[in-house]
């Protein structure tokens, strides 16, 4: 084969890698909120996936007409694109000496889920000897996402490719793993078993997030590890409550951001809207 030949199958080649990617985008239509204070203020609340099987199609024209009427990005951590800040933020908070083998944090009927879980990170009970249980937690559940790609996520995407609009945060990831960190024994080893009790797939999180469907979301606030009344109050309604007085606190300035966080985080009576209504903004459902 002649050089040049060579050249046009390697770009042929890259041209269906091209098109394969593309066939495989999903469409997605997920959901978006307008909040409208008293004063002519507004924001808009955006709920986004954190890991996809495959790229999605999201930027519906709703969402980019919110985009091109913000003055700010508002996400849960700026840096989420620096794996590296990520990694050095996780492991400043998730050593403590001293701590049990792993095996003996979780409950004996979990320790065989426990082992096929080690098994796929290739780790072993005694590596986590000075390792907190939330954060075991953490590595275990990376283990076991699946194909779900964090690559793939809204709220990556989104901070690769928001045009002129600042970035600001939540929490960022410092202030994300103390929730965590914060912790009682108790309540990080519950989250280490949940980790460990089959659930519903990501898969099925991601089809729910791409229809839009709420109530689907909202069901899987109360399953799990949120069914417990500690980590539902710690990782999701306290952060939902403060979270909602930054907005509150941005629209009082007058500034209009676009608000994008896990889309859970928008579900039921705790989420952002129903929070944000309490206070007394309007809250209209767009997409």
């Amino acid at each position: 084969m002649s050089r040049l030949s060579r050249a046009c199958a390697a770009a042929l080649v890259a041209l269906a890698v091209l098109v394969a990617s593309c066939a495989r985008t999903d469409p997605a239509t997920p959901a978006l909120w307008r909040v409208e204070g008293p004063g002519g203020q507004y924001a808009w609340l955006f709920g986004t996936i954190h890991a996809l099987p495959r790229p999605a199609a999201w930027r519906t024209p709703a969402v980019t007409k919110a985009l091109a009427s913000s003055d700010s990005l508002l996400v849960e951590i700026a840096a989420l694109n620096d794996d590296g800040a990520t990694a050095r933020a996780f492991a400043a908070a998730a050593h403590t000496p001293g701590q049990p083998a792993l095996d003996q944090r979780v409950p004996a009927a979990l320790r065989p889920a426990l082992d096929k879980a080690l098994a796929r990170i290739g780790r072993k009970p005694g590596d986590f000897a000075d390792t907190e249980s939330w954060a075991a937690a953490i590595m275990l559940a990376q283990g076991s996402a699946g194909e779900a790609d964090p690559a793939n996520g809204v709220d990556r995407a989104l901070l690769a490719d928001h045009g002129a609009l600042p970035v600001d945060e939540l929490e960022g990831a410092a202030g994300q793993f103390a929730v965590f960190d914060r912790l009682p024994e108790a309540a990080q080893r519950a989250l280490l078993a949940s980790v460990l009790t089959p659930g519903d797939s990501p898969d099925d999180l991601g089809a729910a997030w791409r229809r839009g469907d709420m109530a689907a979301l909202d069901h899987e606030t109360r399953e799990g590890m949120l069914a417990n009344p500690a980590l539902r109050e710690a990782l999701y309604v306290a952060r939902n409550r403060a979270w909602a007085a930054r907005i509150a606190g941005a629209l009082g300035q007058r500034r209009h951001p676009f608000v994008a966080v896990g889309a859970a985080h928008m579900a039921g009576p705790d989420g952002l809207p129903a929070m944000l209504a309490a206070q007394g903004y309007r809250i209209t459902r767009v997409e």
